[in-house]
């Protein structure tokens, strides 16, 4: 399961929600048109995937703003719970 997070500017925003014993980097899933990516909240770099500059920097702009209500989200996803709607850029 993947709930939406925030949307903004055609680009939408997912968290997985992660079975407890996996340890991945904590990270978001953006997609805009047909780009997909994943990328990490401490840094906003790309981990897989590819979004045009453009968006890629709207998203990494929105993860500076909201990083702690990333990190808070992430943790609930870790745990199996559903994330809170984060505010678009």
């Amino acid at each position: 399961m993947m709930p939406i997070i925030s949307m903004f500017y055609g680009i939408i925003i997912r968290l997985y929600l992660i079975d407890g014993g996996q340890h991945n980097l904590p990270h978001i899933h953006a997609k805009y048109a047909e780009f997909e990516a994943s990328i990490k909240i401490d840094d906003g770099e790309i981990l897989t995937g590819k979004l045009p500059r453009k968006q890629l920097r709207l998203v990494q702009a929105w993860i500076e703003l909201h990083h702690d209500e990333l990190v808070a989200d992430w943790e609930l996803a870790i745990a199996g719970e559903e994330p809170y709607k984060i505010a678009p850029l």
